[in-house]
């Protein structure tokens, strides 16, 4: 085997520590990759791939990045599913003797990014550990970024709702066992493309992670964090926080302690619901442009709009924990000059959280803490603003006192610090007596350097002598070529060039000494006196972290009173009941698109008597809006947030599920109907008295009386067994003979006039069911050709000719199909009895004996009453 180079054997080392990763190996000013990891790199990131001698025979494939700019390519490589692992120079290379020492220094992730170039500043970085343990699944998350620390259960038989939470929770990251369980969800992780990261079944154990959690949080029990009792969680929430500090490379983590809570606590809010109310992301593009997030987005801090995206995608079923979060609002709401003055403020406030924890992790610079510095001045404000308000006190007191803080960070760090915190100038004037004797050295050199140079050209007689200084050769005094003549004697020369020489003398010489020395004592004293102020806030995290909370809730409550007045919101009465009343409701996202005045409000009225309602229309008459808002309404009202309607009285809603449209899911196999199928499904297996249920449409993706037929039997076992409030939009008109079967089932329709051949749509809804789709006329306002059109109103009149009767008998459809013209459609055996009478043959009697047996044969068959 060929013998590789002492830094190639120091590469090979640090590799096997991390053979999971892309090794970026500092050399110089650069991160290098060698052999697969160039590979791929130079793959991903679109950069040179050449190859560096390891051997006298053999060449390593090699592609490197600048080390300075090295945060646009850990993007593109963490955008891949990449790990990346740092490996710094941990010596000065003047002082190396040899080979430079290097280290692991951190390993970067998808889920443990805390720089802001790398994240979005209104969305969590979830990482996730998900574990199995005695029929129950562990989930643990966190966001290193923020601070925020979570865990929670499932039960083995609740795949589903973990399944959805994990949705929700939409980490960048999972944490799994090998070869475990949690391979049973390898198809749901295969469908959402999430990165995961498989750890060894060390990190998984009971007894172990439970003592690495009180260790972390210097406790003797787990009790105060509510998962005393619950192994899964511990499990879970020890495997996150181990792995979150052996990538980080570092012992004390400064999490907010950790929050157990239940998903009885939250309204449940499947994927399918999320996707189709469009609450934070939309169905065209992912991003939040026309979601329920954009329209009540009014956010003036980070914090606060991360926040407010939990809030609506974890509505509330605490009734006391609404109307708490209802009347902090209506008190912003009612005092306009407290809202726009607290807003004005938070305007100011930069992203505490990340700062803090940018902190913790020692990647913060000067500037930054510069920055969290000016943003704690305002907090005392913020408070002195909310005390104004007797009914704000308590969130008031929870801002607590940072004025230590900010007297340490400004009385050491300078205004306007560089970015680099290993060139010098952080330190403030005054704050170390050490930094003032040296820059004086620095700072006099300089003044010396000039005085040096005019006694030199005075001395020499050379006027264009020049005392310069580079890197490479430190300081020297260069002559030109025309004067060289007039060098004294003491010049020592250093270096020739075409036009110059370059000289030294004795003084110089101990001036370079006692000046270099000084600018590098400096830097590196700066740089220690940095680190110790940064580690003297960071003892402080949590307290910030829970400042901070507060600061994210007060954005939050301020942006929804704010919000409110804006578009003319109303609190809404939540209580425990199952009546459903609302007024006037409107569609919080299209009234917004559309401009005040133009959106058709509708009421909404589910009682115990009426808690099903069939919704017939055309399309484009507003129908799936209807449907869409009062899901939106219910969302928002248990997120403790006012509504869009002049009037509101909802009874606590436990799940809100939809069924709107459909799409083929090619990963799964699943075809469009199958995948509606599959939402009706979970719907029906899951849904109770306290549910709403919203369906848009149901059997469009099979034949008519297939679809028809499950679309009636969804029904009646919704209202009969599961008792929902149900709001079914069809264009079956059909389904709407249920209304006349069940006292509790009610028609509505949505009104509209006919001129010619335009339909004009009013957007109100009325009692009563459609008779017809209109779908024809629709077509033409899409534009159809005038040829097409009139062709299709042919048809359509043909086929309404030979459309199904209906008929009734024991309280059950019966749905018998007129005879086609083509005798290919018969599929009773009557067409071939038919075709073998001779009429010709038959004499009158025989004539009405055989209409009477065939029509025994059809009564019998069918069933049918004439």
């Amino acid at each position: 085997m060929n013998k590789l180079t002492p830094m190639f054997c120091q590469f090979e080392q640090i590799k096997k520590q991390c053979p999971d990763c892309i090794l970026f190996f500092r050399v110089g000013d650069f991160y290098e990759t060698y052999g697969e990891d160039a590979v791929i790199s130079s793959r991903i990131l679109g950069i040179t791939l050449t190859s560096r001698q390891a051997s006298p025979e053999v060449r390593y494939p090699m592609a490197g990045v600048p080390y300075h700019a090295v945060e646009p390519y850990l993007a593109k490589l963490l955008n891949a599913g990449k790990k990346v692992a740092i490996c710094e120079q941990v010596e000065d290379p003047k002082l190396a003797k040899g080979l430079v020492k290097r280290e692991i220094i951190k390993v970067v992730t998808p889920g443990t990014l805390v720089g802001e170039e790398f994240l979005l500043q209104d969305q969590n970085n979830f990482i996730l550990a998900l574990s199995y343990f005695r029929s129950q699944w562990g989930v643990a998350y966190a966001d290193i970024s923020t601070g925020d620390f979570f865990t929670t259960t499932f039960s083995a038989e609740k795949e589903d709702v973990l399944q959805n939470e994990i949705m929700r929770i939409s980490p960048s990251e999972i944490l799994l066992k090998e070869n475990s369980i949690e391979h049973k969800l390898k198809d749901f992780f295969l469908q959402h493309s999430f990165n995961l990261t498989f750890l060894g079944e060390e990190y998984f154990n009971l007894e172990d992670n439970y003592q690495l959690l009180l260790d972390h949080f210097q406790t003797n029990t787990l009790k105060g964090f509510g998962c005393q009792n619950l192994p899964p969680s511990i499990i879970s929430a020890g495997v996150l926080l181990r792995y979150v500090k052996e990538t980080q490379k570092i012992s004390d983590v400064k999490l907010r302690p950790l929050s157990t809570y239940f998903n009885s606590e939250f309204m449940f809010i499947d994927e399918s619901t999320q996707k189709n109310l469009e609450l934070v992301k939309n169905l065209r593009d992912g991003t939040k442009k026309g979601t329920l997030l954009e329209v009540l987005d009014k956010t003036k801090t980070a914090l606060g709009a991360r926040l407010l995206r939990q809030w609506i995608l974890k509505p509330l079923l605490n009734l006391d924990e609404i109307e708490k979060r209802q009347n902090i609002i209506e008190v912003f709401k009612e005092d306009t000059s407290l809202r726009s003055n607290l807003r004005e403020k938070l305007s100011l406030v930069k992203d505490i959280e990340r700062l803090i924890m940018k902190v913790t992790f020692k990647t913060i610079n000067a500037r930054e803490l510069i920055s969290l510095s000016a943003t704690l001045e305002i907090l005392p404000e913020i408070k002195q603003l909310l005390f104004n308000n007797p009914k704000l006190s308590e969130m008031a007191i929870g801002i607590q006192d940072t004025s230590p803080i900010c007297k340490l960070i400004n009385s050491a760090i300078l205004d306007e610090p560089p970015f680099s915190l290993r060139e010098g100038g952080i330190i403030r004037k005054g704050y170390s007596s050490e930094v003032d004797e040296l820059r004086d050295i620095k700072e006099k050199g300089t003044s010396w350097l000039i005085e040096l140079e005019r006694r030199e050209r005075e001395r020499t007689g050379i006027k264009s002598l020049k005392i310069k200084y580079n890197k490479l050769f430190g300081y020297f005094i260069e002559v030109t070529k025309a004067n060289l003549h007039l060098v004294p004697p003491d010049y020592i020369r250093k270096q020739t060039l075409v036009s110059t020489e370059r000289f030294i003398t004795e003084e110089l010489k101990r001036y370079e000494e006692r000046v270099l020395t000084a600018q590098e004592k400096l830097r590196d004293l700066e740089y220690a006196l940095f680190c110790e102020v940064r580690d003297k806030v960071a003892q402080y995290g949590g307290q910030l972290l829970a400042t901070a909370k507060i600061v994210a809730q007060i954005d939050v409550y301020s942006t929804l009173a704010e919000v409110a007045v804006l578009y003319d919101y109303v609190k809404p009465k939540v209580h425990q009941g199952l009546e459903i009343i609302i007024k006037d409701g409107r569609h919080p996202v299209v009234e917004k698109i559309l401009g005040e005045g133009v959106f058709v409000p509708n009421d909404t009225e589910i009682t115990r008597q009426k808690r099903f309602y069939i919704i017939t229309g055309p399309n484009m008459a507003g129908k799936s809006t209807y449907l869409r808002q009062v899901g939106l309404m219910i969302i928002m009202a248990q997120m403790g947030s006012f509504i869009p309607a002049r009037e509101a009285y909802i009874g606590l809603v436990d799940r809100v599920f939809t069924r709107v449209g459909a799409f083929d899911d090619l990963l799964l196999g699943q075809s469009t109907f199958l995948t509606e199928m599959s939402e009706v499904a979970n719907i029906v297996n899951n849904a109770s008295e306290r549910s709403l249920v919203l369906l848009d449409e149901i059997g469009r993706g099979t034949s008519t009386f297939d679809g028809l037929s499950i679309a009636w039997a969804v029904g009646e076992y919704i209202y009969n067994v599961l008792k929902s409030r149900t709001l079914f939009a069809t264009h079956f008109h059909e389904l709407t003979q249920l209304g006349s079967r069940f006292q509790g089932i009610i028609n509505l329709k949505v009104s509209l006039h006919e001129e010619g051949n335009k339909i004009l749509f009013d957007r109100k809804l009325k009692p009563g069911a459609m008779d017809k789709s209109y779908g024809v006329k629709v077509a033409r306002l899409a534009g159809l050709p005038y040829v097409v059109l009139k062709r299709a109103e042919e048809i359509l009149k043909e086929l309404e000719d030979r459309s199904p009767r209906v008929y009734k008998r024991k309280a059950q459809l019966v749905l018998v199909p007129f005879p086609s013209k083509r005798e290919e459609g018969y599929s009773n055996g009557l067409v071939e009895e038919l075709k073998k009478l001779d009429i010709n043959q038959l004499t009158p009697l025989n004539a009405l004996e055989k209409l009477a047996e065939l029509k025994g044969k059809i009564l019998k068959e069918g069933d049918l009453h004439e």
